[in-house]
C-alpha cells in the first residue's frame, strides 16, 4: 500500500459532483480527506490517497479527465 497527498481544484460546474467518492468506488483508493474549503463557486480539498501505486495513479488520471486540477502537496496540512 502507499500513501499520496495531494490538493484537488475544482470549477464551479463539478463543486457539486461527487468526484472523490467515486475515484475511492472505482479505483479502490482510500480517501481522507486533511482540509478543504468549498463555497458555491469554487473549491479545493487536500486528500491522503492510500491504495496499489497503480489504482492511485489510475484514479488520479480519472479526475483529471473529469477537470479537476491536481497539486502535490508536500508536508501534512493537520499534524495528527
Amino acid at each position: 500500500m502507499e500513501k499520496k497527498r495531494v490538493k484537488f481544484t475544482f470549477v464551479q460546474e463539478l463543486i457539486k459532483e461527487p468526484v472523490i467518492w467515486k475515484l475511492a468506488k472505482q479505483y479502490d483508493v482510500i480517501t481522507n480527506i486533511r482540509r478543504a474549503d468549498v463555497s458555491d463557486d469554487r473549491g479545493w480539498v487536500v486528500l491522503e490517497l492510500e491504495g496499489e501505486r497503480d489504482e492511485i495513479e489510475r484514479g488520479l488520471r480519472w479526475v483529471e479527465e473529469q477537470g479537476v486540477r491536481i497539486d502535490p502537496v508536500y508536508e501534512d496540512i493537520v499534524e495528527g
